[in-house]
């Protein structure tokens, strides 16, 4: 009797939790359509010595198997992917 007890109490609070999912995403709005912010598929590199950044700016790097990749900060907040590939490795860099 107490299972079936415990039972009825789960599926009554398990009802309620999804009563309150449904509701907070009735609370949101959305502000840029799906795409709204582009990723960067196929980046172009240039050497360190080429970039025209200065040593204190900020990157979010990446390196496989021995070969680095850095990726401005700056660039990235208006991106905030980068879809890339180092050697056979496909990686998405997310800011």
């Amino acid at each position: 009797m107490k299972k079936i007890a415990l039972l009825i109490l789960l599926l009554i609070n398990a009802h309620s939790l999804l009563a309150q999912e449904e509701d907070i995403f009735n609370q949101f709005q959305q502000i840029l359509p799906r795409g709204g912010i582009p990723a960067i598929i196929n980046p172009v590199y240039i050497s360190a010595e080429e970039a025209s950044i200065s040593d204190n700016t900020w990157v979010l790097g990446v390196v496989i198997n021995g070969q680095a990749r850095a990726y401005s900060l700056n660039l990235l907040n208006h991106h905030e992917v980068v879809n890339d590939m180092i050697d056979t490795t496909a990686f998405a860099a997310v800011w």
